[in-house]
């Protein structure tokens, strides 16, 4: 009965961490031996604040959950001691912070990972930890996407500017129009002519 339990614990386990894999853009299998409790302490809560779920388990439920992901390829270095680190939105975050602490410690190792996916090489994951932050790269991207937009926007609004300098012009000839009308003034003078000329007499009989 208690064996039933334990295997159905494990089932559960496996399924878990098979949902993690399939559901992180990228993931970073690291060997922690050696590290100091204060430094694993440091290292969990500065991936906890980056997004990235950091957990130690058994090689038996991390090969059995890889094979389910389609990631049997990472099964060789599911040895010794083994923590993985999965990250759903960024895909440098935990190869930047779990490199940094590489470096520090000797005994404490990155063995594989795996992005999109497909298990990438140790080449691809120490590429990955000299990128910037996610936060940073999507600043580039947006000076980049920029540059051009406000250059268009520039030459829209100095065409703008220049019609309505330009119109002003065009309209004034309009207003001189009233002045043809002052010839029609002088009709009443031919009239007075008209009444001031004799009347011819009419011959006496």
């Amino acid at each position: 009965m208690a064996s039933e339990k334990i295997l159905e614990l494990k089932k559960q386990q496996v399924a878990e961490v098979t949902d993690w894999f399939k559901g992180s853009i990228a993931g970073v299998v690291v060997d922690y031996k050696g590290i100091s409790v204060e430094d694993d302490t440091k290292l969990r809560k500065e991936l906890r604040e980056a997004n990235v779920r950091y957990v130690v388990l058994k090689n038996t439920i991390l090969r059995r959950a890889a094979e389910n992901a389609e990631l049997g390829e990472l099964n060789d270095v599911f040895k010794g001691t083994t923590a993985v680190a999965f990250s759903e939105d960024d895909y440098t975050a935990a190869a930047r912070i779990l490199g940094n602490y590489a470096k520090k410690v000797d005994s404490f190792s990155i063995k594989g990972g795996f992005m999109d996916g497909a298990v990438v090489d140790l080449a691809t994951v120490e590429k990955l930890a000299t990128l910037p932050t996610r936060e940073v790269l999507l600043s580039m991207l947006c000076n980049v996407l920029n540059a051009p937009i406000a250059k268009l926007a520039r030459a829209v609004q100095a065409v703008v500017d220049k019609g309505e300098e330009a119109a002003p012009a065009a309209e004034a000839p309009a207003e001189e129009a009233p002045a043809e009308e002052a010839p029609a003034e002088e009709a009443p003078a031919e009239e007075a002519k008209a009444e001031e000329a004799p009347a011819e007499e009419t011959p006496a009989e």
